[in-house]
């Protein structure tokens, strides 16, 4: 539709110009920055940076039944700068022109409802939203969509020229990136740090496709950061992992789409992510606060975070209930199937402090929790999903996993509705489904197969069969018929069908 087919009142508001003033807040030490530069640490004490609008008061003189009216009419348009994230625009780049906007199919991705048997398993009704469904397969194209769109921006103004992008993963990043790169070039190039041996081939062969140069180096996840960042203070390029913080702002959309899907009402909703470098769950925070300051929503969620026990820092930092004793450790973080999880020294945890504190005061009490699942339970719990119709990743199965570990904790009743973070598509992953299958995990992992959920193909030669087709070589005849014959016996047989 064309925005002169809308209701007049709501014309004006369906395509945005750019307003806003948005700046760097350091959490440390509260310095603001100008966003002229690209920043990721506060020049004056080294602490991560949220991006904050100078201007936010402006959306609070529109009333939240007007947004929610703005929100859905645009999901009528036509418009590309429209049809992704920025159909949020005002609440995560309200500065950018629409023409400045990079769009590749990324957002919107499907709430799926999970299966009735599923549920009575669990016992409560959950959804997944499967952020598999983006264009390189995983939510992290939220965050890529919107820092490079900005990037884009300063590339157009002239304020910058040619820009390197790089950032450390355990697969999703340098996969979203290496994307939204490539389609920018020749002003921007790529280049993706990643853990030697510790991203499945599916993963590594994204950045290669994308044309990135992809380095691989000894160690884990948080030496590649540490060596990224080493880049970024030294060298001019742009950090692209979570730590920057147009990333977050991108992710925001993640709460806004839930918001939408279910008619703005969460007063009884649940929403459950894997933790990893906390840049999500940062992010999932900070925009259902953003939507109840606006009245675009009239309750706060709950929110779990989950972590792997082989991967959990922020899990064991809120284990303390006194908020005056909390130190926070890195760890040192052993394998697990969640992979994108696996981080012991999470760059976003400051956010986490400062957004856990405000979005319970905002609520008026505790809507805030984090739960810790076993490598076993994340796996378990992932074929299971999948096993009825949903197409959930290891980070899926963690979540997962979360809600019910919540729900025995009383966290969760079952008169509440969960929607579960699916990060990736499951094929990203596939790699641990088939270890599962045939029983060859490695003994650090500590996941030990259940018979029933193990699946394997079945060949199917009987033995007093001859002739058999081949490639290039097919049956014919009586031969042929005799093949389909014995064959279609064969199977019927392991099946237990019963003739017409």
């Amino acid at each position: 539709m064309k925005p002169s087919d809308f209701p007049e009142a709501i014309q004006p508001y369906l395509i945005p110009q750019p307003a806003g003033r948005l700046f760097y807040r350091c959490l440390q030490c509260e310095a603001t920055h100008g966003i002229e530069a690209l920043l990721y640490t506060c020049p004056a004490c080294g602490h991560v940076l949220l991006l904050e609008d100078a201007d936010a008061d402006r959306l609070q003189t529109i009333p939240g039944e007007t947004w929610r009216q703005i929100f859905d009419y645009r999901a009528m348009l036509t418009t590309p700068a429209l049809k992704g994230i920025y159909r949020f625009h005002e609440f995560i780049g309200p500065i950018l022109p629409p023409d400045a906007i990079l769009y590749l199919g990324e957002g919107h991705t499907p709430v799926v409802a999970a299966s009735e048997r599923l549920c009575a398993q669990v016992g409560l009704n959950f959804y997944f939203k499967n952020d598999g469904q983006n264009p390189s397969a995983s939510f992290k194209d939220r965050g890529m969509a919107s820092a490079l769109s900005y990037i884009n921006y300063l590339v157009r103004s002239g304020t910058i020229a040619e820009v390197l992008a790089v950032c450390a993963s355990t697969g999703d990043t340098s996969a979203a990136m290496a994307l939204y790169g490539a389609y920018l070039q020749p002003q921007i190039k790529s280049a993706v740090l990643l853990p030697h041996k510790k991203v499945t081939p599916q993963q590594l062969a994204q950045p290669l496709g994308s044309g990135a140069t992809v380095f691989e180096i000894p160690g884990v996840f948080d030496d590649c950061m540490k060596v990224v960042e080493a880049l970024s203070e030294t060298y001019n390029v742009a950090l692209l992992n979570s730590k920057n913080a147009w990333r977050i702002l991108g992710q925001e959309s993640y709460s806004y789409e839930i918001a939408q899907a279910f008619d703005y009402d969460l007063a009884d909703k649940v929403v459950v992510v894997p933790i990893g470098n906390a840049g999500n769950i940062t992010a999932v925070m900070s925009g259902f606060l953003k939507f109840h300051a606006t009245g675009v929503i009239d309750a706060l969620p709950k929110i779990v975070g989950v972590q792997s026990s082989h991967a959990n820092p922020v899990v064991s930092y809120y284990v303390e209930k006194d908020p005056g004793k909390r130190r926070f450790q890195p760890m040192t973080v052993r394998p697990s199937v969640a992979q994108a999880a696996m981080i012991g020294n999470p760059v976003s945890m400051p956010r986490v402090i400062h957004l856990v504190e405000r979005y319970n005061q905002a609520a008026g009490k505790e809507r805030i929790y984090f739960v810790e699942v076993s490598e076993q339970q994340i796996m378990d719990w992932e074929l299971s999903a999948n096993r009825h119709g949903h197409i959930a990743c290891t980070h899926g199965g963690e979540s997962l996993a979360g809600l019910i570990q919540a729900k025995t904790l009383g966290y969760v009743t079952a008169d509440e509705i969960g929607i579960l973070n699916s990060t990736a598509h499951a094929l990203k992953f596939s790699g641990f489904q088939e270890m599962y299958f045939n029983d060859n995990f490695p003994a650090d992992f500590e996941v030990t197969p259940k018979t029933e959920l193990q699946n394997a193909p079945i060949y199917i030669h009987p033995p007093d069969l001859e002739a058999v087709p081949a490639p290039g070589n097919p049956l014919k005849g009586e031969a042929f018929q005799q093949f389909v014959s014995v064959v279609a016996s064969d199977i019927a047989g392991r099946l237990k069908l019963k003739r017409r």
